[in-house]
């Protein structure tokens, strides 16, 4: 019997999120887990004080949720031509650190597993607050694989 029934895998869409997607796709292929894909609406991550209220609440959000839901439909397809069960999570709850959101789903969903990719679209600049991987590992109730980027990636 496979210790893996359901895996969880935040997805951002940098080239690190898809190679963590398809090392689960793998692992769902092995164990016959099902995977749930969740991406975080992160609202903090865009705000640069210029932009007006109003049109940060009623344009960029909105913008920021149309392009999570095209990343996860992507994902998902990606996942089902490989024939793995799958289904996907938009969090758009507000303001939080992305870490707890994940936590937070992994014990919603009863994940085996996270499975994350070493840094995504905050990449290397986001060192010195400590990366969403590192900071997913510290606090998810579950093991977490981490995927760490290409050479090619991984030197840009």
């Amino acid at each position: 019997m496979s210790p893996y029934h359901q895996i969880l895998v935040p997805v951002d869409g940098s080239p690190t999120s898809e190679r963590a997607l398809d090392e689960a796709i793998r692992l769902a292929q092995l164990s016959g887990a099902r995977l749930q894909l969740v991406h975080v609406v992160d609202e903090l991550g865009y705000v640069n004080g210029f932009e007006p209220p109003m049109n940060y609440v009623n344009e960029i959000i909105p913008l920021m949720r149309v392009a999570g839901e095209k990343l996860l439909a992507h994902d998902k397809q990606k996942a089902l031509d490989k024939g793995v069960n799958v289904d996907c999570v938009l969090i758009e709850e507000g303001p939080g650190r992305i870490c707890d959101h994940v936590a937070e789903q992994a014990r919603r969903a009863k994940a085996d597993l996270i499975v994350v990719g070493s840094h995504g679209r905050r990449g290397i600049g986001r060192m010195l607050l400590g990366s969403d991987a590192e900071q997913i590992m510290r606090h998810a109730p579950v093991p977490v694989l981490v995927v760490r980027a290409s050479e090619a990636v991984a030197s840009t």
